[in-house]
């Protein structure tokens, strides 16, 4: 599970995605990113976001507590944060 306290305001995340090349996103960016996917899987969430109710709140618990999404066989959506250099 990530330390929120690793990360800054400034950091960013590297997105993997099925088919997609590698994205460099802010950190609204990346919850945009997970509200978008979480809208189309409302019917085939993860377990442990099955109990919080509203897309944004689940793409922030989403962000702050791991770093992949199952979208299905052959399917993923992964992202990491990065310091990139000033």
């Amino acid at each position: 599970m990530p330390d929120p306290i690793m990360y800054g305001d400034d950091d960013m995340y590297v997105v993997l995605e099925t088919n997609q090349p590698e994205q460099f996103l802010t950190a609204a960016e990346l919850l945009a990113k997970l509200e978008s996917v979480l809208s189309t899987q409302q019917a085939d969430l993860p377990q442990d976001l099955q109990n919080i109710s509203g897309i944004s709140e689940q793409a922030k618990h989403l962000a702050s507590t791991g770093c992949e999404l199952d979208l299905g066989p052959g399917e993923f959506l992964q992202w990491y944060v990065v310091r990139l250099e000033k």
